[in-house]
């Protein structure tokens, strides 16, 4: 068998759009199959924010405007996006095996992830989904909807749900069987289905969305994977990110990275999720390491040549 990779794969991997996104996932899948070739064993996670309210939207739209659709509520929608996604992946990552002469099976896993109903998240929704709006347009959709909306980033307004910690993977087991078999295995998409259990076997959807790199830490830990990768826009951690003293991490610990978010140093919204996921599954590994770094760059932060590595 070989090392255990969790990779996260951020927004930069996919596309806006589905015809974007088919082309984006070549690319995406050039580097995982790389990576393969290396000798890992590849197990995926990916985001779905922009999709997930995109098709949330949609059917909103349509259900509201003559369309004669239902809406979708939330869960569905981001089992939709957990689908599309991952046939684009498993399609771009099979075609890219076939090239190569690699044989290989690639598996996207419908896959729901237990959230407590009691987390607090539910009563602070953080987590951006969806598109961009201009103040004017997100008023007139929370006086239609009464979802809540927050100024992102200086981009415009977009809307917010509930973003709950992973509990536990329902699907683990299946997981844990397809990667012994030797599959690339896409799972935890958008973070997973979330869902709170009401009884063993009794599963009920939940608005919300789990972050993607919190459920790959927990994934990482579950599966006791080698390395939790995370792969993101940039090649390196900065601290000091966009000033004139900005500084690139080539390594962290667990209490340097603490200090610096005690420092501030990372975005609420971008680096600190990925920094506090390594940072979990670190706590929760007996010898793992993570890895954050750009999707162009994995193949060479993975021999050490670039990324920061985080360790305890």
């Amino acid at each position: 068998m070989g090392k255990r990779l969790v990779i996260a794969l951020g927004g930069n991997a996919l596309g806006k759009t589905p015809q974007q996104q088919l082309e984006l996932v070549q690319n995406t899948a050039s580097t995982i199959v790389d990576l393969v070739q290396e000798g890992y064993d590849v197990i995926i996670g990916h985001g779905n924010g922009p999709q997930v309210g995109m098709t949330n939207l949609a059917f909103e739209y349509s259900a509201n405007n003559g369309g004669g659709t239902p809406a979708m509520p939330f869960p569905e929608c981001g089992a939709m996006t957990q689908g599309y996604i991952g046939y684009h992946l498993q399609q771009a990552v099979g075609r890219e095996l076939a090239l190569r002469g690699i044989n290989k099976s690639c598996a996207a896993l419908v896959t729901q992830v237990v959230v407590d109903p009691t987390d607090p998240a539910f009563q602070h929704p953080t987590k951006p989904v969806g598109m961009f709006y201009s103040k004017e347009e997100a008023d007139a959709i929370v006086a239609q909807t009464g979802y809540t909306f927050v100024e992102d980033a200086g981009r415009g307004y977009r809307r917010v749900v509930p973003s709950p910690i992973p509990v536990k993977i329902v699907e683990l087991p299946m997981v844990e069987q397809l990667v012994s078999s030797g599959n690339i295995v896409i799972t935890v998409g958008g973070g997973g289905i979330p869902v709170t259990q009401n009884a063993p076997g009794d599963y009920q959807g939940v608005a919300a969305v789990i972050d993607k790199d919190r459920a790959c830490a927990l994934l990482a830990r579950d599966v006791h994977a080698d390395m939790l990768v995370i792969l993101t826009a940039v090649d390196k951690v900065s601290i000091n990110f966009n000033k004139p003293d900005q500084r690139d991490l080539d390594r962290m610990t667990i209490s340097e990275a603490r200090e610096y978010i005690s420092q501030g140093h990372f975005a609420p919204g971008s680096m600190l999720p990925k920094v506090e996921s390594c940072i979990s599954f670190l706590e929760n590994s007996s010898d793992g390491t993570a890895l954050i770094t750009s999707l162009e760059k994995a193949r060479e932060a993975l021999q050490g040549h670039t990324g920061t590595l985080l360790v305890k």
